[in-house]
């Protein structure tokens, strides 16, 4: 069965490696310490290319997009990190049978910097990144194009598990597949549908696929 899991802040803390990132760049620019959390507020919910340009025009920089782009995608790959139970529930869907991919909007280099910095590349039959395949979660397409490059065809079904109740569940269930939800201390938003299964974290997420029978 076919299992895809978001990225950011699903299999990795983005949040945590966003913000040691701005501190090491405003330090390396001579920028005032309150200029991170800055940063990091600006590329939180997207990161591409233009919005390095923007930052480094904001403040004053001379690098050029290029090369904020280049330091960012680096900087953020060395600073990413597992969140916790990550390798180890994705060993135990592996060893039983699970076809597992990553499905995650952005650019393709960075996101794929990440997952091999971390390790996690091996447990993956295939990474969907929005920017590589034209179209973002929520919309069948990219669905469609992540069970694709998995060797699945998504009309078998299967489950999408991620933390945004919009592009991940929505976006998965709009797609056909069953959702698993990584509330993260939060709760779930009024109005909107609720996800087939509610987990704490990923360690949750894998060990209540793992529960699954194929």
């Amino acid at each position: 069965m076919l299992a895809l899991f978001d990225l950011d802040n699903t299999l990795i803390d983005r949040r945590g490696s966003l913000e040691e990132w701005a501190r090491r760049f405003v330090r390396s620019r001579s920028l005032p310490p309150a200029v991170g959390p800055v940063i990091s507020k600006r590329l939180q919910a997207r990161a591409y290319p233009t919005d390095l340009a923007e930052i480094g025009a904001t403040f004053g920089l001379s690098d050029p997009e290029g090369e904020l782009w280049r330091e960012y995608t680096e900087g953020m790959a060395g600073a990413a990190r597992c969140l916790p139970g990550v390798e180890h529930g994705l060993g135990k869907l592996r060893e039983a049978g699970w076809t597992l991919g990553v499905a995650t909007n952005g650019a393709g280099d960075i996101q794929r910097a990440k997952l091999t910095s971390t390790g996690l590349t091996r447990f993956f039959d295939g990474v969907c990144a929005s920017e590589e395949v034209g179209v973002r979660k929520p919309a069948r397409q990219f669905f469609e194009a992540a069970a694709e490059l998995c060797g699945m065809d998504l009309r078998l079904g299967g489950w999408m598990v991620g933390d945004n109740p919009e592009t991940d569940i929505e976006g998965g269930r709009a797609a056909g597949l069953h959702t698993m939800w990584i509330a993260a201390g939060r709760q779930w938003p009024k109005n909107v549908r609720s996800p087939d299964v509610v987990v704490a974290d990923v360690a949750e997420a894998t060990a209540a696929l793992s529960a699954l029978a194929l």
